[in-house]
């Protein structure tokens, strides 16, 4: 056997987990940058009954896949629950998560040590490229629901299906 799977080389994973509602330039910048040093990076969409999203979960899973098919390692999935049960069931041993700001770090800090205390995986935090440090999703939904131009803050498929939701009212 060669590749990535041979003897004595073990397939490097990582996860990248989010709600992606919708996915942002920002969010693309990491999961691009994580792409880069893994050879498999899963993007979790997390699922969340309680919390009424503008996108269904399928299309958001759909967009991202759009969004991220030059990267031909990166896999799009849901997940329910604890993120590092999902990391368990795949063997995926890293989270990637991106930092904005300090106020980033703080909540950030305390999940990577419970999901670490938990199972022992690790999180690795990724600073922002400076021109998404503002950007979240709830900001585009904001800005574009009230006519504002977001085109430059996400990918143009994503550009395309907010004006048509935002259309839908």
């Amino acid at each position: 056997m060669t590749g990535p799977e041979s003897e004595g080389s073990q397939v490097r994973r990582a996860v990248c987990p989010g709600s992606f509602d919708p996915i942002t330039n920002g969010h693309l910048d990491i999961i691009a940058r994580a792409s880069r040093l893994y050879d498999e990076v899963y993007v979790a969409v997390m699922i969340n009954k309680s919390k009424k999203g503008l996108f269904e979960i399928e299309e958001r899973i759909e967009l991202i896949r759009q969004v991220t098919a030059e990267y031909a390692n990166v896999r799009v999935e849901a997940f329910h629950g604890l993120l590092v049960d999902f990391c368990k069931q795949r063997d995926i041993p890293a989270i990637v998560k991106g930092l904005r700001a300090v106020s980033d770090f703080d909540y950030e800090l305390q999940m990577a040590q419970m999901n670490n205390g938990l199972t022992g995986v690790e999180t690795l935090f990724v600073p922002t490229n400076p021109t998404y440090s503002f950007l979240s999703s709830s900001l585009v939904k904001e800005v574009a629901a009230w006519g504002g131009d977001v085109s430059h803050l996400v990918p143009a498929e994503v550009l395309e299906a907010l004006n048509k939701r935002l259309a839908k009212g």
